[in-house]
């Protein structure tokens, strides 16, 4: 496996980082990975190597860089919650999408590529991963505790492509009004929308390192996650 922060070309001559992982044997398929409020952090960039290692071209593109490049902030320190915070608060969401977009069609360009691409975003990134569903450019998506889906159902009638959500049920950004909202629009997108539910998992259940990592919940969703990529991979 090789890894490298790449640049990518964004608008008017301006250009942004994302993280590169390409396998040593690469099974042609790849996976966009959208960050949580930490930026391209010691977390996000270990599990783009885990997909590299699996077969997967992962890529991890810097969201948060047209108002500060290169964020890497430790979950575990307040002040570095802060700043996510306020940065989260200041993301232009339709712009961190099309940025996603460009990093997906980077991979797209690359000889190793070769088959299809999914999303898979955790926390502000399970967010992301639910709107990029609804544009063309990948072909399945994965949200983990996505922040503030509720807030776009009006959006899910445009759904192009298959999506995963992950909710823990002890998740007080998502608390149980929210889930029960999600619930009731996506549910009858019929086959096109996987639900699974944790409910003795919290905000961040899958964040290794971290005191909200609950290992059986995290290895239970990152299991149907590579099953979701692969059937979509077979679609």
């Amino acid at each position: 496996m090789t890894a490298s922060m790449v640049q990518l070309a964004a608008e008017a001559g301006k250009f942004f980082n994302a993280y590169l992982a390409v396998p040593s044997a690469p099974s042609g398929q790849a996976v966009l990975l959208l960050q949580e409020i930490f930026g391209i952090n010691a977390n996000m960039r270990g599990i783009a190597d885990e997909y590299a290692a699996e077969g997967y071209i992962a890529i991890a593109p810097d969201l948060f860089w047209r108002q500060r490049p290169g964020v890497q902030l430790d979950p575990n320190k307040p002040e570095d919650r802060e700043t996510a915070t306020s940065l989260m608060k200041g993301l232009d969401q339709t712009r961190a999408v099309d940025d996603a977009l460009l990093a997906a069609a980077h991979v797209r360009s690359l000889p190793a590529f070769a088959g299809k691409l999914g999303a898979v975003g955790y926390c502000l990134g399970g967010k992301l991963a639910y709107l990029l569903a609804m544009r063309s450019g990948i072909d399945a998506a994965v949200s983990y505790y996505g922040v503030g889906i509720h807030g776009a159902l009006d959006q899910a009638s445009g759904l192009k492509c298959r999506i995963l959500l992950h909710i823990g049920g002890k998740d007080p950004l998502c608390p149980p009004e929210a889930q029960a909202a999600i619930k009731q629009a996506l549910t009858p997108l019929g086959n096109r929308v996987s639900i699974m539910d944790y409910p003795e998992a919290g905000h961040a259940f899958a964040r290794r390192g971290s005191a909200s990592y609950d290992e059986t919940a995290a290895r239970r969703a990152d299991e149907a996650t590579h099953q979701f990529l692969t059937l979509s991979e077979r679609s």
